[in-house]
């Protein structure tokens, strides 16, 4: 059977680690896009994939690699709010501030989402707060924008701190 970029991205979808390890133990590249250049750890990331997304960084995957909008496995972690995964991702060399194609970062969603927890973990891993998105927004004015009141009080305390 021909190893598709579909099973792969697939099994990544499904948290199946043991398919992916047995996939790169026959010798397959783990490192593929689907259509939407979402990789197999940004699709393990956003559904929520810990074993499948511990492992791939394990087989070398790119941790800061961006789809085709440029959204990042952290980018997603932060829009779901999954902090272990988040907190894999940083401890694996993600950077926080990369930007998608409008702008916005990870602490950017994490602030707009009210995922206060990998937001504090975002700022406790050196996040810059002061990045502007395209309209010139930075994640205070973001969070002040959802009414995420403790996001604001969070981003506030590190704007005193700068």
């Amino acid at each position: 059977m021909e190893i598709t970029p579909e099973i792969i991205i697939s099994a990544a979808r499904q948290g199946r680690a043991d398919v992916l390890k047995e996939i790169a133990g026959n010798g397959a590249s783990l490192d593929v896009r689907d259509e939407k250049g979402y990789t197999p750890l940004i699709i393990a990331c956003y559904n929520n994939r810990y074993d499948a997304a511990q492992f791939l960084l394990e087989a070398g995957a790119d941790v800061n690699s961006q789809d085709g909008g440029g959204n990042t496995a952290l980018m997603g972690a932060a829009f779901k709010g999954y902090t272990d995964l988040a907190e894999l991702l940083i401890n694996a060399g993600a950077n926080p501030d990369l930007q998608h194609g409008n702008g916005g970062t990870a602490l950017m969603f994490a602030a707009m989402f009210g995922r206060n927890d990998v937001l504090k973990l975002l700022l406790a891993s050196g996040a810059d707060p002061a990045i502007l998105d395209n309209r010139g927004l930075t994640a205070f004015d973001l969070a002040a924008q959802q009414g995420n009141a403790d996001g604001m009080q969070l981003l506030e305390g590190v704007k005193r701190a700068i």
